[in-house]
């Protein structure tokens, strides 16, 4: 068939199908001009590119519809609309040679008559299209009510293969792709994909919908409560600062650099804190918690110092001697260097008081760059100082550890416990059982505060602890910290830190200068001798702050350009020589022994006297001791007895007489293992008449049978003796491995003389 053809854009109409197009080219025009003339028969075929105005045979698909002419519409700036219907489907075989409109030649598409299918498959190709059909109406809403019940009604498989595609709501190209179908079963194939890939688009499509229109409503809903709950604020006459302060926390919150579990933590707070009335106390509560965990230091540190040289340079500028801590502190920053990490390892620094304990953190602190935070721990008998109290109370708030991790903004500080054997207990609890945690280098990276109630991570912390004594720190909390003793200066060491550290800063802090005042060494040295009795250098800086204010009146009030310290002078400032030290006896004496004994500011020398009389056998103990200084008199005169035959001492001596040991300074209370074989020696002397050196001091505790048992504080007791002037001191054999730890200057004058037994010690000491 011979007949004029219209070039369709964008468009492909199906057989069956009703439908209209403006039309204005003069081509398309024209060939329905001429249809309309004939018999109203058009054919109709789609344009592969739509932007093409004057399409050729390549440019159209193969493929076209025979359409009857309905209805010509004109309508303005030279457009036609035409009503057409489909009719059948039909292939271009040639263009006819025409100018004024496009002329094709057609073959018409018969349906194959060898292809016969079964009324079942029939009717089960019928079934399957409607139901998806109907699916596929569902899941895009386009579809009318209308024509769903038109397909249902359908049930000849031609008609619905028309039908179908003809209220499909696809693009030109997919029902062109329905048009090429021409036998039955193959457009049923690609009009059921067409379907199924449909509905594969639209779930797709309505299920980013829906999320996305949860999200929103979600939001929606948000506001719209924040605005009434805003609006009932009003009306209560609260005001509005919950929700702004709320706000504010999350957005501090987003910046926080912390874990994943402290900020759910905060986030779920927030929320609770925003539903809360502001006037409530729950309010007050909520909004103290959620600051303290803001104000946290959860991921942030600072960088520690790797310069060895430097940090070796601080130590020695600050502190004169304390080699032991500072070898310490160095092998710490070595490691640190190797492992990039390593273990901050935990100090407990012990010693007697004013040796420098507390200011050498600071010092170290200084040396590795590290935020200094120090707790005094003296006195504290409260477990929730420790470990902070639960949010349920009133008033509650963080441990002093958080408080001081808080202060120090930054999670790798130094923290100091200072006086960390003054720790109390009581009803409360024992805070030296939370501090075993804190102090444990196994455990302390996952530490619990009771307020905080989220893992803290104490492991980047550097302990340090002080404390003057270790009988007072209980034993489990000992044994997690490394003891470094920090033992009493000599005469020596006072007068260099006195010297470099001491003087300057007594002249500073009295607004002085280095040239109003002079102070030669000599005097320096009196001070120390004759007005201090001390293991530190407390009492030393108090007396040079004395001069120095003595000093600065003289200079402000007497308009005295300088002043100069002298030996002569020395007592206008500081009055009479406060201290004469306990030098030894001038002669050897019988039943006087002198010992030696440690106390919490250093060694002293213990004259111990004893006297034998006339009397009933009674042992009488004065001066104050305590039990274990009972027991070493108890024992010494048992060993005593079991060899007073060997110096032929009546078996009936000690039944007739009374034997008194006494140690001067009665008020003063004194116990301790260390004057067992002094209290044998003196009471051995006074029962056989024999006299003692006088420059000779023992150390040591006894046995029932005269062994010698080692002691404590072997550095401040032959301290003692020197200052004392002693020429020979007896010390324990057990002790003979501490005195390559003693400076020489200590031992310099000293003949120290180890002994294992009692027999040893009266050898040495009888003259």
């Amino acid at each position: 068939m011979t007949m004029p053809a219209v070039a369709l854009r964008g468009m492909t109409i199906l057989p069956g199908m009703i439908a209209h197009f403006d039309i204005s080219r003069e081509k398309s025009l024209k060939a329905i001009e001429e249809a309309m003339r004939n018999d109203q028969q058009v054919f109709l075929v789609t344009q592969k590119d739509v932007e093409q105005e004057n399409p050729g045979l390549e440019d159209l698909y193969e493929i076209g519809i025979v359409a009857e002419v309905r209805q010509v519409i004109k309508m303005q700036n030279n457009i036609v609309r035409i009503l057409v219907e489909g009719t059948s489907r039909a292939k271009v075989c040639s263009f006819t040679e025409e100018t004024e409109y496009l002329k094709v030649e057609i073959e018409v598409l018969e349906k194959d008559s060898q292809e016969d299918l079964s009324e079942e498959v029939k009717q089960a190709m019928v079934e399957s299209l409607v139901e998806n059909f109907l699916r596929y109406a569902k899941s895009s809403g386009k579809i009318s009510v209308e024509t769903q019940k038109q397909v249902h009604a359908v049930d000849d498989l031609e008609k619905i293969l028309d039908y179908i595609p003809n209220n499909l709501p696809v693009s030109y190209k997919e029902k062109q792709k329905v048009l090429e179908a021409v036998g039955l079963e193959e457009r049923y194939e690609v009009l059921m994909s067409l379907l199924l890939q449909q509905i594969d688009v639209n779930t797709i499509k309505n299920d980013f919908q829906r999320k996305i229109k949860e999200k929103i409503d979600k939001n929606q809903k948000d506001y719209i409560l924040r605005e009434q709950m805003s609006l009932i604020r009003q009306e209560l006459g609260e005001d509005n600062t919950t929700s702004t302060e709320a706000d504010e926390f999350m957005e501090k919150t987003e910046k926080l650099k912390a874990s994943a579990e402290v900020k759910t933590r905060l986030k779920k707070e927030i929320g609770r804190f925003r539903n809360v009335s502001s006037n409530s106390s729950e309010s007050t509560v909520i909004r103290g918690y959620i600051e303290t965990l803001l104000e946290l230091p959860w991921d942030k540190s600072t960088k520690d110092s790797k310069d060895l040289d430097a940090a070796q340079e601080i130590l020695d500028r600050d502190h004169y001697g304390l080699e032991k801590v500072k070898e310490r502190i160095m092998e710490f920053l070595a490691v640190r260097n190797l492992t990039s990490k390593g273990q901050s390892p935990i100090i407990c620094l012990v010693g007697p008081p004013g040796t420098g304990k507390t200011s050498i953190a600071r010092s170290v602190a200084e040396a590795l760059n590290k935020k200094y935070v120090r707790i005094c721990l003296g006195g504290v008998r409260d477990e929730a100082e420790i470990r902070g109290h639960r949010k349920t109370y009133v008033g509650a708030m963080p441990g002093r550890i958080i408080q001081g991790i808080k202060q120090a903004g930054v999670k790798n500080p130094l923290m100091l416990f200072d006086e960390i054997d003054k720790l109390g207990s009581d009803y409360k609890g024992d805070p030296s059982s939370a501090l075993l945690e804190v102090l444990d280098s196994e455990q302390n990276n996952q530490f619990r505060d009771h307020y905080v109630e989220l893992p803290v991570d104490l492991s980047e912390v550097l302990f340090i602890a002080t404390a003057n004594s270790m009988d007072t720190i209980p034993k489990p909390l000992l044994d997690r910290m490394e003891i470094i003793e920090v033992s009493s200066y000599t005469e020596n060491e006072k007068f260099h830190i006195a010297k470099d550290h001491l003087w300057e800063k007594q002249l500073t802090k009295n607004g002085l200068k280095p040239e109003q005042v002079s102070l030669g060494d000599a005097v320096l040295k009196k001070v120390i001798h004759s007005y201090t009795k001390e293991a530190g250098v407390r009492s030393l800086e108090r007396k040079l702050g004395e001069i120095c204010r003595k000093c600065a009146r003289e200079i402000y009030q007497k308009k005295a350009e300088s002043v100069k310290i002298t030996i002569n002078n020395l007592e206008k400032y500081l009055g009479k020589e406060k201290y004469a030290q306990d030098k030894k006896n001038e002669n050897d004496e019988v039943g006087i022994v002198r010992g030696l004994a440690w106390t919490s500011v250093g060694g002293v020398t213990l004259e111990i006297e004893v006297n034998v009389m006339p009397g009933k056998g009674e042992f009488v103990l004065t001066g104050k001791l305590g039990d274990v200084m009972k027991e070493s008199a108890s024992a010494g005169i048992s060993y005593i007895r079991s060899i007073s035959q060997e110096y032929g001492v009546d078996p009936e001596f000690f039944q007739k007489n009374d034997i008194h040991i006494h140690i001067p300074e009665g008020a003063v209370p004194k116990d301790g293992p260390s004057a067992g074989i002094t209290m044998a020696t003196a009471m051995l002397s006074a029962i056989i008449g024999k006299k003692v050196r006088s420059d000779i001091a023992m150390t040591g505790e006894i046995t029932l049978r005269g062994r010698v048992l080692p002691i404590g504080g072997l550095k401040e007791k032959l301290l003692a003796a020197k200052n004392a002037q002693m020429k020979t001191v007896c010390i324990p054999k057990g002790n003979e491995k501490d005195l390559p730890e003693i400076s020489a200057e200590i031992k310099k004058g000293l003949n120290i003389i180890p002994v294992e037994h009692m027999k040893e010690v009266i050898q040495q000491a009888f003259v």
